[in-house]
């Protein structure tokens, strides 16, 4: 009989570095995050190296004697993997391969790995397959290291090249096959979408593990897949949702994550295509986060590269269940009342209360406050709804909701 062996996680070093752009804390942020993507993928963090550094090393990321210190730890402990905070370039890629002798991955690749646990539709996998043959197309070169010893002269020359030179034909013929598929699945997205007719659009956007699948799920009354992991949803979901006397589709996308790489955001353009025909956007926020703040600009910065940040948007501040703030004692008179100071009411009196967006305070796992939450989405629809209706009695009498 086989022993069912229990699956063990993987033993991954976190590496970081603190530059001009990057600092300390930044730095600390972000691998938190590279954490998180680390456990969302199956494996486990057990220690991480950070250098301060005006500018990463072209060559090796780091400097040598740090790598040094990696590749002792990584060999006394037994470690398989070493996860970069940075998209390492191919050139790094290699030279940290031939330091540190385990599997290197960066932060792209990492989430790439995520994306390809997670898709189910053809369109998810299609995506995601293109994005990684695109990331891998100029990093061909170090799977072929053990043609290196091959020595020149006559009859012995270039094999090595020729085998990459065909690996690398295989790629880009894959790549166009993979663009043709994606420009036929666009085409059924495409008729779906116009097929849904005139009926208001609203899309889900945000930050990752933000909360968009659990208010999907509360305010559709649906079943879509949602974890407290990054990237729990991949695939769009599209539900007709009604308020009051009002029916409109409601979208939920995959979430956004600060460093999104870019082949990530060219191959999900067809995912994005719903975000782009939203007639509203409902962006929601992780208020809980500390660093929430930085997850809107991220979200802002994506919403205007796709040419999506001038439409009407409604901002949802979710989790106000797991919302904690410092307080300050009563005697002291020394410390300052900063950011981690504001309760949700000090919150609502900043920015955000000058803000040209209509903006709420919900927790959708707890059902806090979704009624004004539904009471002011269905205000937003009605303006885009009366504009595209004007002569349109609408299509159901209103009624207000029972309680459960």
């Amino acid at each position: 009989m086989i022993d069912q062996k229990e699956a063990i996680s993987e033993k991954a070093v976190l590496i970081g570095v603190i530059t001009q752009q990057q600092d300390e804390t930044k730095s600390t942020e972000y691998l938190d995050e590279l954490e998180f993507l680390t456990l969302t993928a199956g494996g486990v963090a057990v220690k991480r190296f950070v250098q301060k550094m005006e500018r990463p090393n072209p060559k090796t990321f780091l400097g040598v004697g740090k790598l040094e210190e990696v590749r002792d730890y990584i060999e006394s402990n037994n470690i398989g993997t070493a996860i970069f905070d940075d998209e390492l370039s191919p050139a790094q890629l290699r030279n940290i391969e031939k330091v540190l002798d385990c599997k290197i991955l960066d932060r792209t690749n990492l989430i790439l790995d995520i994306f390809a646990q997670r898709a189910q539709t053809s369109s998810a996998k299609t995506q995601v397959e293109l994005a990684q043959c695109q990331y891998l197309l100029p990093r061909l070169t170090r799977l072929w290291t053990h043609l290196d010893k091959q020595k020149g002269g006559i009859g012995m020359r270039g094999p090595g090249e020729t085998e990459i030179e065909t690996d690398r034909r295989i790629i880009n013929d894959r790549i166009v096959l993979l663009k043709k598929k994606l420009k036929t699945i666009d085409k059924q997205m495409a008729v779906q979408r116009k097929n849904r007719g005139k009926m208001v659009r609203v899309a889900l956007v945000g930050y990752t593990n933000v909360g968009k699948s659990t208010l999907m799920n509360v305010i559709s009354k649906s079943d879509v897949f949602a974890e407290n992991k990054l990237f729990a949803t991949l695939d769009t979901t599209v539900r007709k949702v009604v308020i009051k006397n009002i029916p409109f589709l409601m979208t939920d996308t995959v979430g956004f994550i600060r460093k999104l790489p870019t082949q990530l955001v060219e191959s999900f353009k067809s995912t994005l295509d719903e975000v782009r025909e939203a007639d509203l956007l409902l962006h929601v926020v992780d208020i809980s986060h500390p660093n929430f703040e930085d997850h809107i600009a991220s979200v802002n910065t994506i919403l205007a590269d796709i040419k999506c940040a001038d439409k009407p948007t409604l901002m949802v501040f979710n989790k106000i269940d797991a919302y904690q703030y410092e307080t300050i004692e009563e005697d002291d008179l020394i410390t300052e009342k900063g950011k981690e100071h504001y309760t949700l009411q000090d919150w609502q009196k900043t920015w955000m209360n000058d803000y040209d967006v209509e903006s709420i305070f919900i927790s959708a796992l707890n059902k806090d406050n979704l009624e004004d939450f539904k009471e002011k989405t269905y205000e937003e629809v009605k303006k885009i709804h009366i504009q595209r209706f004007p002569y349109n009695d609408f299509l159901y009498y209103e009624y207000k909701e029972e309680e459960e």
